[in-house]
């Protein structure tokens, strides 16, 4: 490992770093863009720059997992602890950046309105069906696969419908506080993690949607069955939540380190197949759909589609930074 690294800046390659550049704004009007193709033609496929090389800190001796905090949350593990439980939550991730949480609800139950203060929510359903109802919004019906994007400052709800429990994965931006709304709330929330609540009058108003953020994504229908395009599900301030997709490969040698983040910690949702990762400090497995793997602040990590050659699988890759820098050995030319 030599002192000076490679680092793919801004949004990297796909097949770099993982990440799925959100596309530059058409100009307006129809206009060509400066230097783009002309008015009319399709878009040309996005070209990263070129990566630059600096001194770069790498966090030594690199973060520690602390609970709940693993390299590998097994969802059977997950299920086993809460046995014979109709309802319950499970953190998983905790971090500064983002905090998430498995969670389950029994059949015609539902969960109590809320909103969160200045950033999205990512939510994805696992198994059951559940009502997802937010403010201003159709509801609508999620099912395994489904993921969700509720805005900032937008109360929503999830409902079992059917005879089986609703799990799903939500995942907050950990500066965020839940906020109730007093039509639906009608009684002073009970204190949590050192903030006391108080009735009061918000400004901002709410988030919305637009042609990047959409309410939802069918995943399995509208990718895996219909072959759509993977890629940016949410990508916007404190919270990246892309889809990966690639068939399964040959694991790659140990000599190859993928890359490190230095400000902050990355993890993943298998989604569909197996994935292999591959942490500095830890021994290399292969996890399974619905099962999540995080790789710490600072460590040499490499994720690649395990199970047999050829299999189709899908990694979500969830961090706070939709351009966030990857760093590399100079000797991989920023790729791996």
């Amino acid at each position: 490992m030599t002192g000076a690294l490679t680092l793919s800046v801004a949004l990297g390659s796909v097949a770099a770093n993982g990440q799925t550049p959100p596309a530059p704004p058409a100009p307006a009007g129809g206009a060509a863009a400066p230097g783009g193709p002309p008015a009319g033609a399709a878009p040309r496929r996005f070209t990263p720059p070129p990566p630059m090389r600096f001194w770069t800190p790498k966090k030594t001796p690199y973060a520690a997992y602390t609970a709940p905090n693993r390299p590998w949350w097994k969802l059977s593990d997950v299920l086993a602890m809460h046995k014979g439980q109709k309802s319950w939550s499970q953190p998983i991730i905790r971090n500064k950046d983002i905090v998430a949480d498995w969670h389950q609800i029994a059949p015609g139950e539902k969960t109590e309105a809320v909103a969160y203060s200045d950033n999205r929510t990512a939510i994805i359903v696992w198994s059951g069906e559940a009502k997802v109802t937010m403010e201003g919004q159709e509801p609508f019906i999620a099912r395994k696969g489904f993921e969700i994007n509720v805005p900032y400052r937008v109360p929503f709800t999830l409902e079992t419908v059917g005879n089986e429990p609703a799990l799903y994965f939500e995942v907050h931006a950990a500066a965020d506080m839940p906020l109730y709304p007093v039509e639906t709330t009608t009684t002073k929330p009970k204190p949590a993690n050192g903030f006391v609540y108080e009735e009061r009058l918000g400004t901002g108003g709410r988030g919305g949607f637009d042609d990047k953020n959409k309410p939802y994504l069918d995943y399995y229908k509208d990718v895996v069955e219909g072959g759509g395009r993977p890629g940016a599900f949410i990508a916007t301030q404190h919270l990246f939540v892309n889809n990966i997709r690639g068939r399964g490969t040959e694991t790659p040698p140990p000599s190859n380190l993928g890359h490190f983040h230095v400000g902050y910690d990355e993890f993943w949702f298998v989604m569909e197949g197996n994935v292999t990762l591959q942490v500095e400090g830890e021994k290399v497995f292969t996890a399974s759909a619905g099962d999540i793997i995080t790789a710490a602040q600072g460590r040499w990590h490499r994720a690649s589609f395990g199970g047999p050659v050829g299999q189709m699988g899908t990694r979500v890759a969830i961090n706070p930074y939709p351009e966030g820098l990857h760093a590399y050995t100079v000797e991989s030319g920023a790729r791996q």
